[in-house]
């Protein structure tokens, strides 16, 4: 499995699926499954025990994670979607945006 061109804390756009268009922060990536969670996209209603932290329990909504694939990086220039290069420099890895040529950070 190789590298994923997404990180956490990168501003993604959502390609597909039912949340297409939204944008938002990746809060978590799961490397092994190529899967990502994004704050505000993908809003599941999960079902939960009484418990110390939530003594009611009850249908909590919280987010679930989306593919990979249906993510692109945000332009930092033109604030659009947009695909990305890998630069390597020794050790240093930098990924450039396709459509400026701005460095993402």
């Amino acid at each position: 499995m190789g590298k994923l061109h997404i990180k956490k804390g990168d501003q993604v756009f959502v390609l597909a699926g039912k949340d297409k268009g939204k944008t938002g922060k990746v809060l978590k990536v799961l490397v092994e499954k190529e899967r990502a969670i994004v704050e505000g996209v993908n809003i599941v209603s999960k079902s939960t025990k009484p418990s110390a932290k939530n003594p009611q329990g009850g249908i909590v909504k919280q987010e679930a994670s989306i593919h990979i694939s249906n993510l692109n990086l945000i332009d930092p220039k033109s604030g659009k979607p947009t695909r990305i290069a890998i630069k390597r420099e020794g050790k240093k890895v930098t990924r450039i945006a396709k459509k400026s040529g701005e460095e993402i950070k």
